[in-house]
């Protein structure tokens, strides 16, 4: 046993045992001086941290990005440049459930990207579909209650669901996506990823431009219907997570191809629609997607707490030449993931390995929980202030972007007045074939088993709006699969209340 290394306390004295702790004879009490027990059981108590209140159950994995494409003209970004490979970490997710919850549940993909850039950490946190429930970052906190436990019942309710989205027609492109086919795809390599919000990119000469980001699956779209995924479940929780790590340790590494819309600030004062709406898309018709580049993942971690778990994405995180946008929902990010994720991993998490840019990092943060920089990241001891006399590290100006154009008085808006949140939604429904309606309508009747009469006709209604053929279908499919007539409330909705 000479050739294995020596197991050790956590400050590296070496352990004589590591079966039996130290107690008053064979038959005795404990020690209490036994700190080897006292440091296992201990650091076994905090083996834990917080999970994440939304996107809980993750799967990830480390790749490259590579630009092919040629939008120089756009932006400044040298990681978005013709030729540039970039080292990354994807992690996909549901939201709603926790860290025990099956992978094959019917609801968003998270599609969370992070680039390790020569200028810093870049990353784009975004989804498998390119719109959202809500618009205003206000209503996010409701919307997610509704989709985590009861707090009476500890159960997940589709009343709280249905009862926010009947109430919230902005969600309606949304919930159409989550029901159709797409809305539960068999793996993370058969699903389309988006930025989801709209994003800048600035270049040399401080030209602002308008960007979305998409990462079609070069593996094709592939998708189950609820009666397959619950056969899977009943095998295996942990499909995606076996499917995603299966697939690279075999060396099937999956791709995505990588485009961009781009949109002139002209342009954006021109469109019907708020192109800053995180419920709406940019028809491609107006805004051809541009082919930039290939994301590929070939490497799994080799410590899923470490490099997964641990890994923290915020919006806050841009280079220069790529930038944020007036959003609301997006704005709104910019502080609250980075707020999560100190909350969660400690106030310096991004010192954790995974989440540490891979270029040289220079402040004068100091302190506080998590600080493990074992030196001054100023360089020099007295520069811990700016500015300073002492050669500390000093602002780039060339990094500076473009100022912001905002227009209009400060306020609290109703964003749902003049907008329009059936069009879209419409020419989704109008794409899809006879057994893709089919299969929504049936998905959406599954979804309301047990919810009041009122909360269904409410949202019957906007699904009359958006097209009569979708409350008709809808109709009819509750009818088949709970009994369900107009103005009434199913045996199933009265047992449950």
């Amino acid at each position: 046993m000479t050739d294995r290394p020596t197991l050790t306390t956590t400050a590296g004295a070496p352990v004589p045992d590591n079966q039996n702790s130290i107690t008053a004879g064979p038959r005795g009490g404990l020690m209490i001086q036994d700190y080897q027990l006292i440091e296992k059981l201990a650091h076994q108590n905090r083996e834990r941290i917080p999970e994440r209140v939304v996107h809980a159950k993750g799967w990830g994995a480390f790749g490259t990005l590579t630009i092919t494409g040629d939008i120089s003209r756009y932006t400044k970004a040298k990681c978005l440049q013709p030729g540039a490979s970039t080292p990354m970490l994807a992690r996909f997710s549901t939201v709603a459930g926790e860290l025990g919850a099956a992978d094959h549940e019917r609801d968003v993909r998270g599609f969370a990207l992070k680039f390790y850039t020569e200028d810093g950490n870049w990353d784009l946190v975004g989804n498998n579909t390119p719109v959202f429930f809500v618009r205003d970052p206000y209503k996010f906190p409701d919307f997610i209650h509704t989709q985590k436990r009861h707090p009476k019942t500890n159960m997940r309710s589709s009343t709280a669901m249905w009862d926010f989205w009947s109430l919230s027609p902005e969600s309606l492109h949304q919930v159409t996506i989550l029901m159709s086919d797409r809305g539960l795809p068999i793996d993370p390599m058969h699903m389309n990823g988006y930025g989801s919000h709209t994003y800048s990119l600035w270049n040399g000469n401080g030209e602002r431009f308008w960007v979305k980001f998409h990462f079609k699956t070069q593996q094709g779209h592939k998708h189950y219907v609820n009666q397959e995924a619950e056969t899977i479940i009943g095998r295996t929780r942990e499909g995606y997570q076996e499917a995603l790590f299966g697939t690279i340790e075999n060396g099937q590494f999956p791709t995505w191809k990588v485009q961009v819309q781009v949109m002139t600030e002209a342009q954006a004062q021109q469109t019907s629609y708020n192109p800053f709406d995180l419920t709406k898309v940019w028809p491609h018709s107006e805004f051809p997607p541009i082919d930039i580049g290939t994301m590929e993942l070939n490497r799994n971690a080799e410590n899923y707490f470490a490099e997964i778990e641990q890994a923290a994405f915020s919006p806050s995180n841009i280079v220069p030449g790529i930038s944020h946008s007036p959003d609301k929902m997006l704005q709104a990010r910019i502080f609250s993931y980075a707020d999560a994720h100190r909350y969660r991993l400690g106030t310096h998490y991004e010192q954790i390995p995974v989440n540490k840019p891979k270029c040289p990092v220079h402040h004068y943060n100091r302190d506080g929980q998590m600080n493990t920089y074992g030196g001054i990241l100023s360089g020099n001891p007295d520069a811990y202030y700016e500015p300073n006399s002492v050669n500390g590290p000093v602002e780039e100006p060339s990094a500076k972007e473009p100022p912001l154009k905002i227009e209009g008085e400060m306020g609290r808006f109703n964003h749902r007045d003049g907008n329009d949140d059936y069009g879209q939604v419409r020419a989704l429904f109008n794409l899809f074939d006879a057994g893709e309606k089919s299969r929504l309508f049936s998905n959406i009747a599954a979804a309301m088993g047990g919810v009041p009469g009122h909360i269904v006709e409410r949202q019957l209604a906007h699904f009359k709006l958006v097209h009569p053929d979708y409350e008709a279908g809808v109709r009819t499919a509750l009818k088949s699969a709970h009994g369900y007539e107009a103005d009434t409330i199913s045996a199933k909705a009265t047992a449950a209340e």
